[in-house]
């Protein structure tokens, strides 16, 4: 009889590190609640998402032709999105007035981050169709994501798992409050 520890099939081998599971995003992984069509009828949840009160659509602010909403699976804490409310997919599509609001509530967004959470910098962009990464290709939006000097720590290189330190609602709550008026 060994003494090593009898290894169970199909659990993977044994090494040193620790497992931290998030099972809660395989339905971002296997694509749950993208678009299949062309609107909120087709599972749009950009479309979706404004019929919603802001509390449960997680939107911090609404303005005429765009509003501003957590991701629902940020790289950071307050993470959020500026999206327009018309389904488009193409940045070139959006009418004078949309683009001249989208920049204005990316301003707006960086202001609130900085108020409510002191940001360091930002990353802000669009990943303009699937073959560049646009997880909702079919519905344009723009990422802000706040940054602090030495948020990329061990945890997202070794442990591949992201560390936040705030519940979505409770940062919802804390941007909205922080949102210039």
């Amino acid at each position: 009889m060994s003494s090593e520890p009898e290894q169970q099939i199909g659990v993977g081998t044994p090494d040193a590190f620790q497992r931290l599971w998030t099972p809660h995003r395989m339905a971002y992984i296997q694509g749950e609640g993208k678009p299949t069509g062309e609107g909120a009828e087709d599972g749009c949840p950009f479309c979706a998402i404004p019929r919603k009160s802001d509390e449960d659509g997680l939107i911090i602010t609404r303005g005429e032709s765009v509003y501003a909403v957590l991701n629902l699976y940020p790289y950071n804490g307050g993470h959020l999105l500026v999206v327009p409310y018309r389904h488009i997919a193409d940045y070139t599509d959006l009418t004078g007035p949309e683009t001249a609001e989208l920049a204005e509530l990316t301003k707006q967004a960086m202001t609130a981050i900085r108020t409510a959470s002191g940001a360091h910098g930002f990353n802000i962009g669009m990943n303009q169709g699937a073959a560049a990464g646009a997880g909702i290709a079919p519905h344009l939006h723009q990422h802000v994501v706040p940054r602090w000097g030495g948020d990329a720590n061990f945890m997202p290189v070794v442990g591949h798992t992201k560390v936040l330190p705030q519940l979505l609602a409770d940062t919802r709550r804390m941007l909205a409050e922080a949102w210039p008026r």
